[in-house]
């Protein structure tokens, strides 16, 4: 599954918490500095994504006569270009192999920028993080049917993409996170 901008804070938090409470990571500098680089990075890895989908998009743009003409699949020729293009934007497709690359730079920065101390594996550090990643991806969509039955359930009516419904959602989301352990 993608990961969002959005989620990026909470995933970061998740990473932070997970290797707080392993038991075998010292924090120098605490969970707010661990969270931080975590989340520049996972930052830079979405940005990267959104940038080779914006240039995939561009590509589909410039050839739509010829791709209404060929009667194209203008999705799976997307998903082409975007495959096609993504060693040179940096990004790895296969989810599996993309987290695991992006726990291993986030333990790579906190080891860096001394923020952390073990005395294990580094592989077996990579693996805390890989399963913050993972296990909160996999989570989002159980925490995301809850907080939309939550709002569904209020007399008031909220509707998506208005201000009031996104300050709402957040809100309960933040509460879901919470409640579930995974954000202090």
């Amino acid at each position: 599954m993608k990961i969002s901008l959005k989620a990026i804070p909470h995933i970061s938090s998740r990473v932070a918490i997970d290797l707080n409470k392993s038991g075998v990571v010292t924090m120098t500098k605490g969970l707010e500095a661990v969270a931080h680089e975590a989340e520049k990075i996972l930052t830079q890895n979405v940005k990267q994504e959104m940038a080779l989908e914006e240039k995939a998009g561009d590509i589909c743009d410039e050839n739509e006569e010829e791709i209404e003409f060929q009667f194209v699949d203008e999705r799976q020729l997307f998903f082409m270009i975007k495959k096609k293009l993504a060693p040179e934007f940096g990004v790895i497709l296969n989810y599996e192999e993309r987290y695991s690359d992006i726990s291993h730079k986030i333990l790579d920065e906190l080891y860096e920028e001394d923020l952390i101390h073990f005395e294990v594996t580094e592989n077996r550090i990579k693996n805390i993080i890989y399963s913050a990643i993972t296990s909160f991806i996999a989570d989002a969509s159980e925490m995301d049917d809850a907080v939309m039955e939550k709002i569904r359930s209020y007399k008031k009516r909220y509707i998506p993409g208005t201000d009031e419904f996104d300050i709402l959602y957040e809100k309960i989301y933040r509460e879901e996170l919470i409640k579930r352990g995974m954000e202090k």
